[in-house]
């Protein structure tokens, strides 16, 4: 399907804009499941003063949706309404500072920040080479692995607002929990700061190794997914629950959940944004069923059936 075209309106609204809107822009591609249909517009600022200047002058009736590297995300088959925003190359900086400290942008992939410490000798942001995706995405939604979270490690984040306005968040303002933040859903995180501590880099790069090891030979990570499907329920493993109620390598379409690791569905070649949606809806019913436990979906959904 196409949406109408609104990029001529936009771009009148906007004459001093640098970065790109594309119309209709297909976004399979930009996932890991390679599944969804198109943005209606597709905006990569390019830089935090370029995205503000944006949305001070976009109006509020025209939704907003951020995408980063798509490895956690299900774009639905009928495409995704409005504006979604890609931060790019602009956002994708990493700098070590005085005090064991990383300030890297929310484009930067996780991994690329565990190794820019390691290099520095910092130690205490190993954790961040088991989490696919980038740091946008570590800051909204707690991203964790391996026994630390991204509260353990940050002192602040930065992003802008609906109005354009740049706002600074330390540690306690984004009232983290488990695989939740709590800071306003308008704010699109265009940087943090890190903090590590003294290290050894050969132990941290043992460590690292360690993580990486692990999840090759546990988690299908070579497969078209979207990591963890499901968060853990308090005194639950997903994977157990899923395990239990008999859905390793349950399959809707060409939608499988993962022979592997029962928290990870995979699309097996030809599957759609809703047959993998459906295979999680139905997991989480058969779980009820068998547990009496509900499972809570991990990978954010965006756009129209």
């Amino acid at each position: 399907m196409a949406f109408p075209d609104i990029v001529p309106d936009l771009r009148a609204k906007v004459p001093e804009l640098r970065g790109r809107l594309l119309p209709n822009q297909s976004l399979a591609e930009l996932t890991w499941f390679r599944v969804g249909g198109p943005a209606q517009v597709l905006f990569m600022p390019e830089d935090e003063a370029d995205l503000g200047y944006f949305l001070e002058h976009l109006t509020a009736e025209i939704p907003v949706t951020v995408i980063g590297l798509g490895s956690n995300l299900i774009v639905r088959d009928g495409g995704v309404p409005g504006v979604v925003i890609r931060l790019g190359r602009g956002f994708g900086e990493v700098k070590v500072e005085p005090g064991n400290r990383v300030r890297a942008g929310t484009a930067v992939p996780d991994v690329k920040v565990s190794r820019a410490a390691q290099e520095a000798s910092i130690a205490g942001l190993a954790f961040f080479c088991g989490i696919p995706g980038a740091i946008g995405g570590a800051l909204r939604m707690n991203g964790g692995a391996y026994g630390r979270e991204t509260k353990d490690a940050l002192i602040e984040a930065r992003g802008v607002d609906r109005r354009g306005n740049v706002r600074v968040f330390s540690n306690g303002d984004m009232h983290y929990t488990y695989r939740h933040c709590g800071a306003p859903d308008d704010v699109i995180f265009t940087g943090a700061l890190f903090q590590g501590a003294p290290g050894d880099p050969a132990a941290i790069a043992a460590e690292m190794d360690k993580i990486t090891e692990s999840r090759e030979a546990t988690q299908p990570i070579k497969s078209r997914t979207g990591g963890s499907t499901f968060k853990n329920p308090p005194g639950h493993k997903a994977w157990q629950l899923i395990d239990a109620a008999g859905c390793r390598g349950f399959k809707v379409g060409d939608a499988q959940v993962s022979e592997m690791h029962c928290n990870f569905l995979i699309n097996l070649g030809g599957a759609s944004a809703a047959d993998i949606e459906t295979l999680g809806e139905t997991v989480r019913k058969r779980v009820k069923e068998n547990s009496g436990v509900e499972l809570e979906w991990e990978i954010k959904r965006i756009g129209v059936a």
